[in-house]
């Protein structure tokens, strides 16, 4: 039975994939492969963040070229079956598909790792050519040249090994096998490799240089199959009543092309639909996907610049450098964040930098509270302290919290304006997040107010913050009322409603806060 060649296994999961009610065509993508078969660019990497549907565009690759079965009924209503070069290429490919993260359950070497890789591809060719099972061959690629045909490649996660830091003696060995594997070779029509870590940087001797890479950073391509966009999210949510629009673009949005054009967390979305209920899907598969395991190398550095994206202030700063496979840790804010665009755990569009969404801000604002951030997780902890505060209607212990948070060493917090104060308050309330969804400017009644916090339980009360600056808790209040900014909690039954009124003088430094019922 084949385990790479000409397999059925990816024609039966992009099956499963094409018919799930979810399902979000991306089969134009098959047009630009095959343009570049048998050229000089048939060499493509692409890097992208897990849970970005990587995997499911290999299938698809897959099941379109591979020869070992008829997959028209899968392809025949799609976006390709309109393409001029459907036809030519469908299902007409030796395919050899690899996925790199299976490791061999006897032996945990790099020689039985890569052992496995080139006695599963030795074995299927020598299977399906009958007439080389006899012969002896110094490599690989003198049996796939003696096979007189063409292969396409799939090669799914390529960076395992460097992403999960195993054999690192041994990185520049895989290098040297990939490319013995795929450069020159006629028998190579197309070879397609993802992953999540870029590799131009780190193939030393030019050794895959003949790959033209697609990344977080540089992708004028394929973006816009790595993600669903605003009218693919739209279709979507067409398609049940649970969750709006609004709500799906609030928690998985963020991230864009080099156009713009807005894209969405594929996985997220789908699983929020599924389950009728948006919340975090942001699954950690390793140290790699965590938030702190990046900033906690200059945390110093970079204190401030979460602070300010906590709190939905991109960061402007040029990203030049990629991450990359084999790299050494990164030691300064560049290569921090350059770490963190590639592993999805930040957008960045044209020098600005941010936290894409409210799925990921939840990791971050998780972060805070480290031991490591300091003086920001000492304030984080007691935090408590103002929620109690505020629900107790102590106006005057509220404000001389903020006070002490304004006055605090970041630097941030030192901007006389409502941007710094709402700052303030985001850290101030960072605790109530386990009771409350917080929102802040928030369309509610005849406006935007600057916080609303939902209660996740029912005996909570709802709270609606306004901030001013130079100007009175009292107009703050006014505001409230004014522009029904109560409206919002009303529907979702909020009993028990508090308005708070929230001024900072930017001459006087003082903090004054009023409290009401509604």
């Amino acid at each position: 039975m084949a385990v790479c060649l000409n397999t059925d296994s990816a024609n039966r999961m992009f099956h499963i994939l094409a018919h799930d009610k979810y399902y979000v065509d991306k089969s134009g993508m098959i047009e630009i492969m095959n343009a570049r078969i048998n050229t000089m660019n048939r060499y493509i990497c692409i890097t992208k963040p897990r849970r970005f549907g990587k995997t499911s565009i290999a299938n698809m690759l897959g099941a379109y070229y591979g020869r070992s079965y008829h997959s028209e009924s899968l392809f025949g209503d799609l976006k390709i079956s309109k393409s001029e070069s459907y036809a030519a290429h469908l299902n007409q490919y030796n395919v050899i598909y690899l996925c790199l993260n299976d490791l061999p359950d006897a032996g945990n070497t790099y020689e039985d790792y890569i052992g496995l890789i080139k006695a599963s591809i030795t074995e299927d060719i020598k299977a399906a050519y009958p007439e080389l099972k006899e012969k002896q061959f110094r490599n690989i690629s003198d049996l796939l040249t003696a096979t007189k045909d063409q292969f396409i490649f799939i090669i799914d996660e390529w960076d395992y090994i460097f992403s999960h830091e195993l054999f690192p003696e041994h990185h520049s060995d895989f290098l040297e096998f990939l490319r013995n594997l795929l450069k020159d070779r006629p028998y190579v029509a197309l070879a397609y490799m993802t992953g999540v870590l870029p590799i131009k940087k780190y193939s030393t001797g030019s050794a895959l240089n003949m790959f033209k890479e697609y990344t977080m950073l540089k992708d004028p391509f394929f973006e816009e199959y790595f993600g669903f966009t605003e009218d693919e999210v739209k279709a979507l949510c067409d398609k049940q009543s649970a969750l709006t629009m609004d709500e799906i673009r609030d928690w998985y949005n963020g991230y864009q092309t080099r156009s713009g054009v807005q894209l969405y967390n594929p996985r997220s979305v789908v699983c929020a639909l599924e389950d009728a209920v948006c919340q975090s899907y942001w699954t950690r598969t390793g140290k790699m996907d965590e938030v702190l395991f990046f900033l906690k190398y200059n945390i110093g550095e970079v204190r401030d610049d979460v602070v300010k994206m906590v709190n939905s202030i991109p960061v402007r700063i040029e990203i030049e450098k990629e991450f990359s496979a084999g790299q050494e840790k990164p030691d300064n804010k560049k290569e921090i964040y350059s770490a963190m665009i590639i592993y999805g755990l930040l957008s960045y569009h044209d020098g600005s930098l941010c936290i894409p969404n409210k799925e990921l801000m939840l990791e971050f604002e998780a972060s805070l509270e480290d031991e490591d951030f300091g003086y920001v997780a000492e304030l984080v902890h007691n935090s408590g302290e103002i929620l109690n505060a505020t629900l107790d209607m102590n106006g005057d212990a509220v404000a001389a919290y903020l006070h002490n948070i304004h006055n605090s060493e970041l630097p941030i917090l030192k901007y006389n304006d409502e941007n710094s104060l709402s700052c303030v308050v985001t850290l101030a309330y960072l605790s109530a997040r386990n009771k409350y969804r917080m929102e802040r400017e928030e369309k509610s009644g005849k406006g935007f107010a600057d916080f609303i916090f939902h209660p996740i339980r029912r005996n909570l009360a709802g709270l609606i913050l306004e901030l001013k600056a130079d100007d009175t808790p009292e107009s703050a209040i006014a505001q409230i009322r004014n522009k029904e900014y109560y409206e919002k909690l009303k529907k979702e039954n909020v009993k028990n409603i508090l308005a708070v009124g929230i001024s900072y003088d930017t001459h006087s430094k003082e903090h004054q806060c009023v409290i009401e019922k509604l």
